[in-house]
């Protein structure tokens, strides 16, 4: 307990010594000899009694002014984004945000201020060349790292941290920014030896930095270390030199492989839906064909039905009639000119007009020289003296062969 505070009395250390008589106060002694010579150096003498108590007044004054220029030491003010750390003798005491303050000064009390804003990294792996000591670079005693197929890989890997305590981060930790490397050589290598070399290599760079920064944060903060990371970056991953060229050949295989994909998923998304296209056409147009047969077949039936109940009535008649609309049917639009060699007429006459209108027949006279052309009136048999009658039309030259044929009877 101080002697100035509560309960103590009121004594300080050196009451019990004035108190005695005939023995001198060490401090007194101290004081009187450095006033002696202090008087010596500004007025020389002895000194007296009066030179004594003016000395003394003046050494009053000058150690008023040591004091105070002493205790103006210790303002210190902290910039913005910095946190002032306050130890006495050496002991954590507080830390202090940014502004103006004010601690005992040295060598009772000292102020360390560290900035909890900045970005700072750590590589490894690699240098970059940022410090003056480190030249750029891989250093492959970090960088080579074993997979579990036992490929090796070279790894480069960048972490991005801050300041999260700062008292933790000066005193929990010795050298915070040495143990934040090993740890994160230590999580690194043991992420990568539990995955394969193309996952390494390929798909899986985010994965494994996301899992490498969770590790890391979690070993951080049982040191206590007072740092929260913020990014790590898996820089590079690729094989060793000595094998860089087979394993780009591989690369471009599987580039390959997934533009041959991509070009057979592109060319399925076009033909599927015109072959979807074209079948369900298809299927319309059989469905459409389907109900013009049926609907064709029950008309015919019910035709039939009505033609059975007539003939049923007069089967002599309906047959006449059913052949002669079968002949006018077959017959229609022929050029074929039928000759009664039984009738009396003597005397045939053909319709010239009608035959040189038909389609072909120009052709017929100009380019086809087995097909002669049609005569005038052809005479018909002497036993024949009835005229005959025209029943239907065809081609000039199957008229002039019926008419030969009718000749030659």
């Amino acid at each position: 307990m101080s002697w100035n505070e509560p309960g103590g009395n009121k004594k300080d250390p050196w009451s019990g010594r004035d108190n005695q008589p005939g023995k001198p106060n060490e401090i007194d002694e101290m004081i009187r000899s450095l006033q002696d010579r202090l008087g010596k150096l500004f007025g020389g003498g002895d000194g007296g009694d009066n030179k004594f108590g003016a000395s003394g007044a003046g050494f009053g004054l000058l150690a008023a002014a040591g004091i105070g220029v002493w205790a103006l030491t210790g303002i210190y003010i902290v910039d913005e984004g910095n946190r002032g750390v306050v130890t006495r003798f050496g002991k954590y005491l507080e830390t202090t945000m940014p502004g103006p303050h004010w601690h005992i000064p040295s060598p009772i009390e000292s102020v360390d201020t560290v900035n909890v804003e900045n970005q700072r990294s750590v590589e490894v792996g690699y240098r970059s060349g940022g410090g003056r000591q480190q030249s750029a670079g891989a250093v492959p005693k970090e960088a080579l790292m074993l997979t579990q197929d036992e490929n090796i890989v070279d790894v480069r890997l960048s972490v991005q941290y801050q300041i999260r305590d700062a008292k933790d981060f000066l005193y929990n930790v010795r050298d915070p920014e040495a143990t934040l490397k090993q740890a994160t050589e230590s999580v690194e290598r043991g992420i990568i030896g539990k995955n394969n070399m193309d996952f390494v290599l390929t798909e899986g760079r985010s994965e494994i930095a996301d899992e490498i920064k969770a590790e890391i944060q979690q070993i951080l903060d049982e040191y206590k270390a007072g740092i929260r990371l913020t990014t790590v970056n898996l820089v590079d991953a690729q094989p060793p030199d000595e094998v860089q060229g087979a394993f780009e050949d591989a690369i471009k295989a599987r580039e390959d492989e997934q533009r041959l994909k991509n070009e057979a998923e592109s060319y399925a998304n076009d033909v599927i839906p015109k072959a979807r296209g074209a079948a369900a056409r298809q299927t319309q147009e059989a469905e459409g064909y389907k109900q013009k047969v049926i609907a064709r077949a029950q008309g015919d039936a019910s035709r039939f039905n009505k033609m059975l109940a007539e003939y049923e009535k007069a089967p002599e008649v309906t047959r006449k009639r059913l052949y002669l609309d079968a002949m006018q049917s077959v017959l229609h639009g022929s050029h074929t000119v039928m000759v009664d060699s039984k009738a009396g007429n003597n005397m045939v006459y053909l319709p010239l007009d009608k035959l040189m209108s038909a389609p072909g027949a120009a052709a017929a006279s100009a380019g086809e020289d087995a097909a002669p052309k049609a005569e005038a009136p052809v005479s018909a048999p002497a036993s024949s003296q009835a005229p005959a009658a025209p029943v239907s039309e065809s081609k000039p030259w199957r008229s002039s062969v019926r008419g030969r044929e009718a000749r030659g009877q």
